[in-house]
């Protein structure tokens, strides 16, 4: 896998399981067309922040919550051919009415610098989005690097970084928004999958006292403080039975 399509959204609270049947309804086809994993998270500790959230990025409101998801591909040329078919293909339409506010929907395209770890059966993810100047990319993949082996050295089973390739600007919300943007920024996708929430909790602790997760926040190669987190628990997550080249990086 070289290429991620990141996704925000937010969905009703109530339509939980009628969202899960869309996304899973529309697998097959999205298969078809080249994706090669569809994961939808649903949010399960998403905290306030005080400069920027997952729930700020889609505007949410109390009786919603936030997704955290992404499709995955072996190639950005396949992306796009998979978007113009899914434009055109009949059988989208014929899926019917959305069961959520497409308006509020967060997404882009990015290339994956980091894709760490064995995988298998994902029970819990944690999720990131930030902003990293470009000139930083180098540090920010160094400090990624070193923080992935500690995140797999505690139970994780995969870590991905993933650099903003194809994000367009939104009418009413988009990735840059979300961070807050700053001029010669990009934005990194970025999630840990865990094989179980109670893995994860068990683990996180140690983790964090883990000499290797220590840095000075003087030297950080981007700004903490706009960066959004969540855990999230997937309640669909699909992947096509040849696998594609899931761990080639770009």
């Amino acid at each position: 896998m070289t290429y991620v399509e990141g996704f925000i959204v937010v969905v009703p609270t109530a339509n939980k399981e009628v969202y899960r049947q869309h996304a899973l309804g529309a697998w097959p086809m999205f298969s078809e067309f080249g994706m090669t994993r569809l994961v939808e998270g649903w949010g399960d500790d998403v905290p306030d922040g005080k400069v920027t959230d997952f729930k700020g990025a889609v505007q949410a409101k109390p009786d919603e919550t936030v997704l955290f998801s992404w499709c995955e591909y072996p190639s950005r040329a396949v992306r796009d051919a998979a978007g113009r078919k899914m434009r055109t293909d009949p059988r989208m339409q014929e899926m019917g009415q959305m069961p959520f506010d497409g308006m509020r929907m967060v997404y882009g395209g990015f290339s994956v610098m980091i894709d760490e770890g064995p995988g298998g059966n994902m029970g819990h993810v944690d999720g990131y989005v930030l902003a990293v100047p470009e000139a930083n990319k180098e540090a920010y993949r160094a400090m990624a690097e070193k923080a992935a082996d500690v995140f797999l050295d505690h139970g994780a089973t995969r870590v991905v970084e993933a650099w903003e390739d194809d994000v367009a600007d939104g009418k009413v919300t988009d990735f840059h928004r979300a961070v807050k943007i700053q001029e010669g920024e990009a934005v990194v996708f970025s999630w840990v999958e865990w094989p179980s929430k109670e893995v994860r909790e068990r683990n996180w602790p140690k983790l964090m006292e883990d000499e290797r997760m220590k840095y000075d926040p003087q030297n950080m190669p981007f700004d903490g403080r706009r960066m959004i987190y969540g855990t999230f628990a997937p309640i669909v997550d699909e992947s096509a039975k040849d696998g594609s080249a899931r761990r080639d990086v770009a």
